[in-house]
């Protein structure tokens, strides 16, 4: 029966069988030490002699586990037998085993298939996937329903604009860039709390480390709220979740990142500014006016609430209409829409949503829009939808705030921006 290198330790004196990766080989004095690589961790092989096998070929070992402090984990396996099960050819493009730090953002992703084998790149999916269970967990806690929305859309419900065209059949669609439709119809079908994650797309020509073309979205809609700030009080309940759940579950990831997260009392003293409160707080920090909050003001504020409030996370409210979609709720020139900044970098985008027939209909004119551009999306008001409101969470922007990665495509496994469409 195979066991995993995490489970060396309970093995001591023991037979045992792994299989993995060769992630280095190492020879002092007529020995060989290499270390294996398996989905549990690293563990260290004892040759007597030198070995043929390259770095990254597969293979199962049987042998004897001895402890030696020296060795990594405090125990090491004396090899009787290998099995070579797959051999690596020895121009790998990158060392897999060497800091990603090291090698360069552009050689790790332009090589993703074999960066994706270094483990403390692939720690970052270990986390993020924590993430998404954490998030599940606590939406589904709060009787949220999943949902899965079609990605390929007719037209673009949020104006239009930064759409990627498809062919289909013999007309035009387009990759959706949020689920919004989607979840506005659910909530007016009567489920009233519904969650989704899903791609997203956005056809904009950014080529900046916090912006990419295809994106996870975590994406929540809730019916009969008050206002704005029900909004707020639910993601901080879901980020105190996530925050918990991955601190107990990955610490030695958060360790070798050199991080730690916001405490759930940390997280419950986020300041909420007003959009014109938090472009003049930034301004006046920055030494130079401000005509929106771009996003040297995101790190602005954010290090403003670590100095004020002990957490490095402000909710920006109270949005312009004009920088908010047609669908915000109004609220005379400015909205029931917020932002949450969170370590120099808005994470998240949401707000209390029209839900009033004739109000969207007065409104549609103001964003030269009309009701039969938007296809079906009007039905949803026509026949009755509660007050409702909602937001998105990216991800990939989460995870990399997490982390303290200095790029948003780090934290993509298969990253999409204007220049890379492989692998």
């Amino acid at each position: 029966m195979r066991t995993l290198a995490s489970e060396l330790s309970s093995k001591a004196g023991q037979q045992v069988e792994l299989s993995g990766w060769i992630h280095r080989v190492r020879e002092l004095g007529g020995i060989s030490f290499v270390v294996l690589r398996d989905r549990s961790g690293t563990v260290q092989l004892v040759y007597d002699g030198k070995v043929e096998y390259t770095p990254e070929s597969v293979i199962t070992v049987r042998g004897t586990v001895q402890a030696n402090e020296k060795a990594p984990g405090g125990y090491e396996l004396q090899v009787a037998e290998t099995e070579l099960l797959a051999p690596a050819e020895p121009d790998l493009p990158i060392a897999v085993n060497q800091d990603p730090e090291k090698i360069g953002i552009e050689a790790i992703l332009d090589n993703r298939i074999i960066s994706l084998r270094n483990p403390k790149v692939l720690d970052i999916f270990r986390l993020q996937s924590s993430i998404l269970q954490h998030f599940g967990e606590y939406m589904r806690s709060r009787e949220f329903t999943e949902i899965k929305s079609s990605k390929l859309i007719g037209t673009g419900t949020e104006g239009g604009t930064g759409l990627f065209a498809v062919e289909y059949f013999d007309s035009k669609v387009y990759l959706a860039q949020s689920p919004q439709f989607y979840k506005q119809a659910m909530i007016a079908s009567g489920l009233e709390r519904v969650f989704e994650i899903g791609a997203a797309y956005r056809a904009e020509k950014h080529d900046t480390p916090r912006h990419l073309n295809e994106y996870v979205s975590l994406d929540v809609e809730m019916a009969f709220i008050e206002d704005e700030n029900d909004l707020m009080d639910l993601e901080l309940g879901i980020l105190q979740h996530i925050f918990e759940g991955v601190a107990r579950d990955h610490r030695r990831i958060l360790e070798e990142w050199g991080q730690t997260l916001p405490s759930a009392e940390q997280l419950e003293a986020t300041p909420r500014i007003t959009h014109d409160d938090a472009k003049q707080l930034a301004s006046e920090r920055l030494g130079k006016r401000l005509f929106e909050i771009n996003p040297e003001a995101e790190r602005a504020i954010c290090d403003w609430a670590a100095e004020e409030h002990a957490v490095e996370a402000a909710f920006v409210y109270g949005f312009p209409r004009k920088k908010r979609p047609f669908y915000t709720y109004p609220d005379g020139q400015k909205t029931k829409s917020f932002d949450l900044l969170f370590r120099g970098l808005e994470i998240t985008t949401g707000g209390k949503r029209i839900n009033e027939y004739a109000m969207l209909l007065e409104t549609l004119p103001k964003f030269k829009l009309t009701e039969e551009g938007l296809g079906d999306y009007c039905t949803i008001f026509r026949y009755g939808c509660p007050p409702h409101g909602g937001f998105a969470i990216g991800l990939e922007r989460l995870t990399q705030k997490i982390l303290g990665l200095q790029n948003v495509k780090e934290a993509s496994l298969f990253p999409r921006d204007r220049r890379r469409v492989r692998p």
